[in-house]
């Protein structure tokens, strides 16, 4: 009996990747300055990475992260919306899969500023990327995740 289990449990395995591979990939919005192209940089970086994402010119891009949860000091160059989450600046895939699998009680994250070596930008990481996480209400961004 126990070698039936497995050998069902195995075809259903097998079975099931095939709908993994055709599974829709994430959508994501990136608004960007115009003139920006480590903003494109990112947007390849997240389509590299199975996302689906619409990149729209913007001279808001202030305005829209402000509105987003995304304070003024901590604001990337790029200001990213995917399943309901903001996501500013340069934020690694794996942060943004951890956001998108947790699911926290947030308005998003953000990676500020427009640090070398981060998905996007040119040159060699020097430094650990700190990933805030931002609300609406307000309070003080908080640690998310180091990288």
């Amino acid at each position: 009996m126990k070698r039936r289990t497995f050998g069902i449990g195995v075809v259903l395995a097998l079975l099931a990747s095939p709908l993994r591979a055709i599974a829709a990939p994430t959508k994501a919005t990136l608004y960007k300055d115009p003139e920006c192209s480590c903003c494109e940089g990112y947007a390849a970086y997240l389509r590299e990475n199975g996302f689906d994402v619409d990149v729209i010119p913007t001279n808001d891009l202030a305005q829209i992260s402000q509105k987003a949860g995304v304070p003024a000091k901590y604001q990337g160059c790029h200001t990213t919306f995917i399943e309901g989450y903001v996501v500013d600046g340069h934020v690694p895939v794996e942060i943004v899969r951890k956001l998108l699998t947790e699911q926290p009680a947030i308005a998003g994250i953000t990676l500020p500023g427009m640090p070398t070596g981060s998905p996007g930008m040119v040159g060699q990481k020097t430094k650990t990327f700190i990933i805030y996480a931002v609300t609406k209400d307000g309070k003080a961004p908080s640690v998310y995740a180091t990288v």
